[in-house]
């Protein structure tokens, strides 16, 4: 039997019991009976993170993961970097999107690849409001806000859709991860099968946190290098509602061994299954509950 076959039948199998053998039974059914299409965009106008970057004309390491992991769960996932794919007369293709993306996409940046218009982000945002839904992985939270010239931090629509902000990373480091809502789907027996976990990864230090988080993971950020953790523990991975649609954003995925990752992997069927209405979950908000500190940032830090 192949390895990738091993790994196939693993992700199958361990699927089921990370979105409750119930949940998961329905929301493939469904998915297979009428495929959600969702946009994978992995534009760079800033940072080429290594697991978006393609060679040859391949689909990058990321790309390959989610769109093969899709297939097996019933999702049709389009790995793209053209921002032509949001003008109002294309955007009505997709079911949700997914960002792993740096920079102020609507300039080509660094990639070179078409930007998204003016007129392609708004119908963006009103797709959002309407019902679809979106992921933002790792440096989704690098991408728009603190960009020139939509330099004004919390006040930008992107910053305000996805929930948070990136301000800096220091280095790559294993840091203990504390679960907050276990039962999330793709949680159950994947990162949620106990209080807390530890993983090596870049970890992003967020501000601009809305009220209305629901903290499904919790950064904590005792024992970890660098000043941009002096301050509080602060959500690492959260869902919200924006408008009717669904939001969901984690900062982990910088590796690309945290892609191959089953438990990962999992956490990422979770949210697909959950932003594209297949499942439900309760996201009413926690943040000041589980992450009482997060608005407290490092010396230095502007707000």
């Amino acid at each position: 039997m192949s390895r990738d076959l091993n790994r196939r039948e693993l992700l199958l199998a361990s699927g089921a019991a990370w979105l409750g053998a119930g949940a998961f039974a329905k929301a493939t059914a469904a998915a297979l009976k009428a495929p959600k299409r969702v946009l994978f965009f992995t534009k760079s106008s800033g940072f080429p993170h290594s697991v978006v970057a393609r060679q040859g004309g391949n689909l990058s390491h990321a790309e390959k993961i989610l769109t093969e992991i899709g297939k097996e769960h019933g999702f049709e996932v389009v790995a793209s970097k053209d921002g032509r794919l949001f003008e109002p007369d294309q955007i009505g293709q997709w079911d949700g999107f997914v960002f792993y993306t740096t920079g102020d996409l609507t300039v080509p940046g660094t990639d070179k690849t078409p930007p998204i218009s003016v007129e392609g982000e708004k119908a963006f945002y009103d797709a959002l409001k309407g019902g679809k839904g979106f992921i933002g992985m790792h440096c989704a939270a690098d991408t728009f806000g603190h960009f020139k010239p939509r330099d004004k931090s919390g006040d930008d629509p992107y910053i305000q859709m996805i929930g948070g902000e990136f301000y800096s990373h220091g280095p790559q480091q294993e840091v203990t991860i504390e679960v907050a809502d276990a039962a999330f789907p793709g949680l159950a027996d994947g990162f949620g099968a106990s209080n807390s976990f530890k993983l090596n990864d870049e970890w992003y230090a967020l501000k601009n946190h809305p009220d209305d988080l629901h903290v499904i993971l919790v950064q904590k950020t005792k024992g970890m290098q660098g000043h941009e953790y002096e301050r509080p523990d602060y959500p690492a991975t959260w869902a919200r509602p924006y408008g009717k649609g669904r939001v969901f954003y984690t900062s982990m995925g910088h590796r690309e061994d945290v892609w191959t990752n089953p438990k990962y992997q999992g956490l990422l069927l979770g949210a697909l299954a959950w932003t594209t209405g297949l499942v439900d979950a309760d996201v009413s908000p926690n943040i000041k509950k589980v992450t009482p500190g997060y608005k407290t940032l490092p010396s230095g830090v502007k707000k």
